[in-house]
């Protein structure tokens, strides 16, 4: 019973070389599950094995008690390690440049020497309650980030691209040809891959392939492969990428860049299901589909004769509309968060959030680059933050003013403030009711009434 007592218990890892205070503040926490150590390897073992939650150090340790070289060095570590951990240094009288040091440095908190026991406990469990509550919040907004993705991997709490997600659903077990018209960089190759995943095609292959990325004199070759001898340096016969899709999806992004001789070919694929190969004479049947993206006006391109008007139709059997990320109220401060776990856990750990001033510069930023700009700003955030918060200035984001689209009247204008003003606050405190209603300054009852009358969800 008393080995399940003390599992259940807070753990607290005490480093102290003095065995005298060692055996003190040992026994002065009957309320945690403590560890005792005197030096910098027993201390990284017991952090490894016990991982807790609280850590009392003093800089003085050996080969260096008098100074604080060897403190910092197990501070820097436990930080590099475990970031979470909240650590309390201890301090000799008057070192209040080490102990600022020390908080600098990642330390929650100091306390200074001789210790005050019932003073370092006030201190302890305080910093252990505060890490307990970044745990639950940490937890809640996992489960919120997962309650705001739709079709695979797409993370979105805004109604706009919840219908676009809706849509590339119910047309996914269909063959019908799909055209995604969108901005450079609001994913629409994620899209194209949600819709295969989801399709009865999901067992073979999604290749994709940007058709503004290749020569033209090349493009030919990639789609459909060529022959052995076909031309100088076809030294053996390839598949292009329509064949090693077969069974599967083919997603063509930037398909206005085909040039009209190949749009031809492309159309009597479509037409027949079955191609030939440059220098080859067979015709192969192949069971592909094709989704296709462009950020081009393809009806425009088909009235001035850039692009075939059958072939449009051809590719076009359903079009979605992707909005732009700036058309998404709150999903910037989603995708930021999504992005951010990502890149700190890959490039730079000790970074947990993002400070207040980061959140109102992401919600208030226009994003002309879309996802993809968001996706690369919060990655440089993230590598040049110096502490646990990205701040607004690691985004490195100049000031904007919001070009609303202007309203009809004024009650329009009114709901499309109110509006944007909610999916923000609702973004920012995770979908949590009470939190956002306290953001916006208003009762739950009214936000409730709001949500209902703009037929918005939390």
């Amino acid at each position: 019973m008393a080995d399940d007592k003390t599992n259940q218990l807070p753990k607290l890892l005490i480093i102290e070389d003095d065995q005298g205070l060692q055996a003190q503040l040992k026994w002065a926490y009957d309320d945690f599950d403590v560890t005792v150590v005197g030096d910098r390897a027993a201390a990284i073992a017991a952090l490894r094995a016990e991982e807790p939650a609280v850590v009392t150090l003093d800089l003085g340790l050996p080969p260096d008690p008098d100074g604080t070289t060897e403190g910092f060095a197990v501070l820097e570590e436990i930080m590099a390690l475990k970031p979470d951990t909240k650590v309390v240094v201890a301090t000799g009288h008057g070192a209040r440049e080490s102990a600022l040091n020390a908080i600098a440095r990642g330390a929650y908190d100091f306390y200074p020497k001789p210790v005050d026991i019932e003073q370092l406990g006030l201190i302890v469990r305080r910093a252990y309650r505060l890490h307990q509550i970044e745990e639950e919040n940490r937890a809640l907004q996992e489960r919120a980030g997962e309650g705001n993705t739709v079709l695979g991997g797409l993370i979105t709490a805004a109604p706009e691209m919840t219908r676009v997600a809706r849509t590339i659903e119910r047309v996914a077990n269909t063959n019908v040809s799909v055209m995604l018209l969108g901005a450079s960089g609001t994913g629409k190759e994620l899209l194209a891959k949600g819709l295969h995943d989801a399709s009865d095609r999901s067992a073979g292959a999604f290749v994709a392939i940007n058709c503004a990325a290749i020569p033209e004199n090349l493009l030919e070759s990639e789609l459909f492969g060529h022959e052995k001898g076909a031309f100088t340096g076809a030294v053996k016969t390839t598949e292009g990428k329509i064949e090693q899709a077969n069974g599967g999806t083919l997603f063509l992004d930037e398909v206005g860049d085909i040039p009209l001789p190949l749009q031809v070919k492309l159309l009597r694929f479509l037409q027949e299901r079955t191609i030939e190969r440059i220098g080859g004479r067979t015709s192969i049947a192949v069971d592909t589909r094709i989704v296709c993206a462009t950020h081009q006006n393809l009806e425009a391109m088909t009235a001035d004769g850039r692009f075939r008007e059958d072939l449009f139709y051809r590719l076009a059997e359903i079009v979605v509309k992707i909005p732009s990320l700036a058309e998404r109220p709150g999903d910037p401060v989603l995708l930021a968060k999504a992005f951010l776990k990502r890149f700190a856990k890959e490039m730079n750990p000790q970074v947990t959030g993002f400070a207040a001033d980061a959140l109102a510069a992401i919600d208030a930023w226009q994003w002309p680059g879309n996802v993809r700009e968001l996706e690369n700003r919060i990655k440089r955030a993230v590598i040049m933050a110096d502490g646990k918060l990205v701040g607004a200035e690691d985004l490195d984001l100049g000031n904007t003013e919001d070009e609303e689209a202007k309203p009809l009247n004024l009650k329009s204008a009114r709901e499309q403030a109110d509006r944007r003003v909610i999916r923000h606050a609702l973004a920012r405190s995770e979908g949590n009711i009470s939190n956002t209603a306290k953001l916006l300054g208003i009762s739950r009852p009214t936000l409730y009434d709001l949500l209902k009358q703009y037929d918005l969800q939390a």
